[in-house]
């Protein structure tokens, strides 16, 4: 005695449409929420040389100071005058003392006041603070 199975039409129904637009939606979620760091590191500087550099394994979670070569201060891509920059750096943790972290990035043809302008007033702010070189 044969036995007969019966297929269903359950498989020739399926439709995938609904599945790529959820692939889709979720690709254009991960795009849109996606923070890039190239805004702290897109501007054109040329680190100085350090021989004892080490190099950063992990990214800290920092606020980056750039510093150019006319002594121009940008953080986030955006120019910032001295007191523009403490009141971010005063808003930026909630706990100065423990979560700070800034990380000063000064081109080598940068005047040197520029830099210990963003160097002190890190320390007048009691921030943790680390300066940017390059390794050869």
């Amino acid at each position: 005695m044969a036995v007969k199975i019966r297929k269903g039409n359950a498989l020739a129904s399926l439709s995938i449409t609904p599945l790529i637009d959820v692939v889709f939606l979720l690709l254009i979620f991960f795009l849109v929420a996606t923070k890039f760091d190239e805004e702290d590191t897109g501007l054109d500087i040329q680190l100085p040389h350090a021989a004892e550099a080490v190099p950063i394994w992990s990214q800290p979670k920092s606020l980056v100071i750039n510093i150019t070569r006319s002594g121009e201060y940008f953080i986030a891509g955006v120019k910032r005058t001295v007191p523009e920059m403490e009141e971010l750096l005063q808003g930026a943790w909630e706990n100065p003392k423990e979560d700070s972290s800034v990380v000063i990035r000064g081109d080598e043809r940068a005047p040197f006041g520029a830099v210990v302008g963003a160097v002190d007033l890190c320390q007048k702010l009691e921030l943790n603070y680390s300066t940017i070189t390059r390794e050869e």
